[in-house]
């Protein structure tokens, strides 16, 4: 059976293409299935289910149960669909597809993997709706189960050229060094754009980059793997502005997650880093604050949740989408690449 988190995603878009400027315009949908490009890659996305679930068994019932437990949570797939759709944007035939589907599979492992990580680093106790894995299984079982995730990951990235697996290792570089510039960063009210750009660009934006970089150059599409590069970066950048705009504003059922998780925790994220700029109250609450619940948390989230404040942050992520927009608007016409132009727009749109 097809991904049902998937196809309730792909359902969602409308269709859309991008004129000679790489601005997004509507046309008008003829068939459910035509006017949904990401139907398109529907045999891709069923091919790469079916070996993501191989890949996360083991024969160690713990640590399959964990992977299941996480992987098969309700999560968007969002990483291996963007990488098939650049692929097939890119002219990738059926030659390499395999090669394709494991390099879409090895970024949704790695994303697992560090949801794991950050769930143990955070404490974080709910992940899509659910009790985290953290919870249910301690810290040592999901450290290794995560590791393993890893190393799933690079088995299957262990067969391409060398310079693919650099790309996909370099990305693992900048997702551990991103995760410990935010952790230096933590309830530092002295946080800046350019540092919250720093982390953001290496733990969520590497991944939609290396993703791209990849795909480009499995099509065949050696000149565009650049641009794809610049086109997974602003992506990236433009989802995780989007996502910590969302954990402010909620709901809970929504985002799977409570509200202000990241404040509680003392992330640095977007709405902090810009309220923080822009009202010295802010700084004086976040230098009190425990995490807690309480009135000055929830004064906290009052004050984040300013409309002037909610807009620069958007202003901000769709910044991004215009150049993810012009950056695409390189690409030859064809489906694939009017899916990818919705997927970028639905990004920015998500719940506000």
């Amino acid at each position: 059976m097809p991904n049902p988190t998937y196809f309730d995603s792909a359902a969602k878009f409308n269709c859309c293409t991008l004129d000679c400027v790489g601005n997004l315009k509507q046309i008008s949908p003829v068939n459910h299935d035509r006017a949904n490009p990401l139907h398109i890659v529907a045999a891709e996305m069923r091919r790469a289910e079916d070996k993501l679930a191989e890949l996360i068994d083991s024969r160690e019932a713990l640590i399959a149960e964990i992977c299941r437990y996480l992987v098969n949570a309700g999560g968007k797939r969002l990483r291996p669909t963007f990488v098939l759709l650049i692929y097939r944007a890119c002219g990738g035939g059926d030659a390499r597809l395999e090669d394709a589907i494991d390099a879409a599979i090895a970024m949704e492992l790695i994303h697992s993997a560090t949801l794991l990580h950050d769930d143990i680093i955070d404490a974080g106790t709910v992940r899509r709706g659910k009790p985290s894995a953290f919870t249910l299984y301690g810290l040592g079982p999901s450290l290794v189960a995560g590791d393993y995730l890893f190393a799933r990951a690079f088995e299957l990235c262990g067969k391409f050229e060398d310079e693919l697996v650099r790309i996909a290792a370099q990305a693992c570089v900048q997702l551990t060094e991103g995760e410990v510039m935010e952790g230096r960063l933590r309830r530092n009210e002295q946080v800046t754009i350019d540092d919250y750009l720093g982390v953001i660009s290496r733990k969520t934006a590497s991944l939609f980059r290396a993703g791209a970089q990849v795909a480009a150059q499995l099509a065949g599409a050696l000149t565009k793997a650049s641009a794809m590069g610049r086109l997974g970066e602003a992506f990236g950048l433009a989802f995780q502005m989007i996502d910590d705009l969302l954990d402010i504003l909620g709901p809970e059922e929504k985002i799977g997650k409570p509200v202000g998780s990241d404040l509680r925790a003392g992330i640095p994220s977007l709405p902090v880093v810009l309220g923080v700029e822009r009202d010295s109250r802010l700084s004086k609450l976040l230098r009190a604050e425990t995490g807690a619940d309480g009135p000055g948390f929830e004064r906290l989230l009052e004050l984040l949740r300013a409309p002037e404040l909610v807009e620069r942050a958007r202003a901000m992520a769709l910044e991004q989408v215009t150049v993810a927009r012009k950056t695409l608007a390189e690409l030859r016409p064809s489906p694939y690449r009017d899916s990818l132009a919705a997927l970028i727009e639905e990004q920015v749109h998500r719940e506000l």
